[in-house]
Order: structure tokens, then sequence, then C-alpha cells
């Protein structure tokens, strides 16, 4: 039989299979399986070594949007592993505080960590194995090391100046020694191999039952000791992407009131298949729009690298994406047209605005009858946007 030459080893198998974007991530998780684990398991497993081996990427205070589909279940869902901005961080107060737009680094954007939650949330209810079982991988290579990425390592160096000069913390943890770690070397985070020992230590000497352990590091992460060192952290003024030094809003009782949720996805049809999402607090909304707004043409008759494809998913995007700017939003707090963003005639309308020509004006259309006010008013509080970030 013969076989197209590909550069990417093509996998094949009856037992199971783990994809992550890191190898060692990718191998905790097919080693859970291949210990009586289920996939769910394995997922756990994975996410918690990307946390490690993938610092750029990934980290303990990170979050996570998590679809799934359960055998037997009639649907999939979402697990929200996205943890919320700090009750501190209202407009009055960002904008009294001379904040604009909101910094890209520093304490200020910093929100409840959602992944540790929403990780434990999917081990309790679908998974199998005890909690150690999920955190060892994870707590061996942050404790002995791991061989760090090129781009991690590129990041690292990136930023090394300015740990070195603000950041003395992350100075210590990422240039140790005053050194940047160069790609391919050994790499270890002990500080993240002793916090997670320190949250599986309580977890066992709480309970033997597997379910109370995971209750007892849910509350360890966000009751405990973590949320405490994570109040205390953003007490302390720090450089931000605006070269102002500010303390964060972040507080123990904002990490103490909220949780990871299960919700419904979001889906539209597009050909032969349903595309499922998370809501209109992920960007999950904009791609099935930009589905939406494809789902009217031919695409089959173009090239998929050719001119006219790229052209036509390209303009796609752009009124998806303005429309995200402008409309998704935490349902809890903005109304968000989502029926209208998906519907057919929405589309067509949209799609209408895409010609032979690049559209650089990244306008948002009529989604709701009210949408040119709101965006002045919000204007008038917060100044006018960068042309290229949209509102």
């Amino acid at each position: 039989m013969s076989q197209s030459f590909t550069t990417r080893p093509e996998v094949r198998g009856t037992f199971g299979a783990v994809s992550s974007t890191h190898w060692l991530g990718s191998a905790a998780g097919f080693g859970i399986l291949e210990r009586g684990g289920n996939a769910f398991d394995a997922a756990v497993a994975t996410g918690f070594v990307l946390q490690v081996v993938e610092p750029h990427l990934n980290g303990p205070g990170g979050e996570v949007p998590i679809l799934f589909h359960a055998a037997g279940a009639a649907r999939p869902r979402v697990l929200c592993g996205q943890g919320v901005a700090p009750q501190a961080a209202t407009i009055d107060r960002l904008v009294g505080d001379g904040i604009a737009r909101m910094p890209g680094t520093g304490l200020v954007p910093a929100v409840v960590p959602g992944a540790f939650d929403a990780w434990m949330l999917l081990l309790r209810d679908y998974g199998m194995m005890r909690l150690r079982d999920v955190l060892e991988a994870a707590i061996g290579y942050a404790e002995n090391g791991f061989p760090i990425a090129y781009r991690a390592a590129a990041s690292i160096h990136a930023g090394a100046a300015f740990f070195q000069r603000e950041w003395p913390s992350s100075a210590a943890v990422w240039t140790p020694g005053g050194m940047v770690p160069r790609p391919g070397a050994r790499f270890a985070t002990p500080a993240i191999a002793e916090t997670y020992r320190r949250i599986l230590a309580e977890a066992e000497a709480a309970s033997a039952d597997r379910d109370s352990q995971i209750e007892t590091a849910r509350d360890a992460f966000y009751r405990g000791f973590v949320a405490e060192a994570i109040d205390r952290s953003m007490r302390t003024p720090t450089a931000d992407g605006l070269g102002e030094r500010r303390a964060g809003l972040l507080s123990a009782d904002d990490m103490a009131g909220w949780c990871a949720t299960y919700e419904d996805t979001i889906a539209v049809p597009f050909g032969d298949f349903w595309v499922h999402k998370a809501g209109p607090w992920s960007q999950g909304p904009a791609f099935l729009q930009c589905l939406r707004l494809l789902d009217g043409v031919d695409l089959a008759d173009m090239a998929l690298d050719g001119p006219n494809f790229v052209h036509r998913v390209v303009e796609t995007m752009k009124l998806a994406l303005a429309d995200r700017d402008a409309f998704l939003g935490d349902p809890d707090h903005v109304e968000v047209p989502l029926q209208r963003l998906l519907s057919a005639a929405y589309a067509a309308e949209r799609r209408a605005s895409i010609h032979d020509e690049a559209d650089t004006s990244f306008r948002p259309g009529a989604a709701t009858p009210d949408w040119a006010e709101r965006r002045d008013a919000l204007l008038d509080q917060v100044g006018d946007p960068a042309p290229s970030a949209g509102i």
C-alpha cells in the first residue's frame, strides 16, 4: 500500500490518543490512560503539565474554557474556567486611576485564576483517578526540571531586563542567577512543585475519600494559603505596561467568591456538521459568526491556498471580530445579542459588506438598535481606542 510522505508522524491505534501543544503534556496524559484512567483524567494531567512546561502560555494563574462530550451524553457541554474580574475593577475606579485602556501587564489586569477549579471539577465529576495521580507528573517536572522550549526561553529573554529591574520575584524564578535559560536546557520551577505538594498534602491529610480530597484542594487554592498569598502580592505597587506603578485589585474575597461552572454550548450548523463553542464570555461566538458568514459562500470552488479563499476568510474574520469587540462580554453583566449575531438574516447583512478590496474600517454591525449610542457613551468615558483595536 502506498503512503504519502509527511514531516509529521502518523499516529494510529485502537487504545487511545492524547494531543497537546507539548510532548511532555501528551506523554503525561497518555500515561494516565495506560494506568486505567479515562479521557478526563488524562486531560487534567495534561493540563497541569502544560502549566509547568509551557510557562510562556500556561500557568497556575491562568484560565481554561473546556468543551467536552461525555460518553452517553446527548450533546457537548462547557466548563467555564474563566475567572472574573475583581469586584474593585469598576469602570469608575479604573478611569479615576487614569486607566483608559487596561494595561497588558502588571497587577491591575489580574483576574481570578480559573484553571485550577475547572480542572478540579472535571476530575471530580467525570474522572476516575485520585488527585495525586493527576498532579504527580506536573510536580515532578516542576521539581526536577524539563527541557525548556525555544519559545519559552525567547519569551523570558524578551522580559529579562524588565523582570530584573521591576519584578525581582519574577526575575528570581525565570532568570536564576541572573541568567536567561538556554533553549533545551533543563529548567525547574520548584515554587510550583512546592505549591502543588502542599495542596496535595492538605487534601490527603483531610480525608482518604477521593472527592473530599478534591474539595479540600479547591479550598486550599481559593480560600486557603494560595488565595492568601495572591492577596498579599496584590498589595505592593508594581510597574505595568503603561509605565505606572500600581497595586492590584484582586483580593482573597474575589478568590473565595468564584467557582467554575457548567453550561450549555453555543452551536450553529455548518455543512453537514454542528459546531459547538463556549458562550459570549469567550471568543467562541465570533468563530461561529464566521461560519454563519461563510455559509452563504461557495468555498468548494476556491483553492484553499488561493487569494480568493484567503481574502474571503480574512474579510469574514474582520466582521466577526469587530462584532466581538462591540457586543460580546460576560452575560451576567451585559446583554449580549447572541441570537441576532448568529442569525442567518444578520449574516446576510454583514456578508453584503464584503467586496473585492480589503476593508480597514473595522466597524461593528447593527446587532442592537442602540449600538452607536452605546459606543459613543463608552468613548466619552474612556476615550477613543487605537484604530487597530476596535471596540
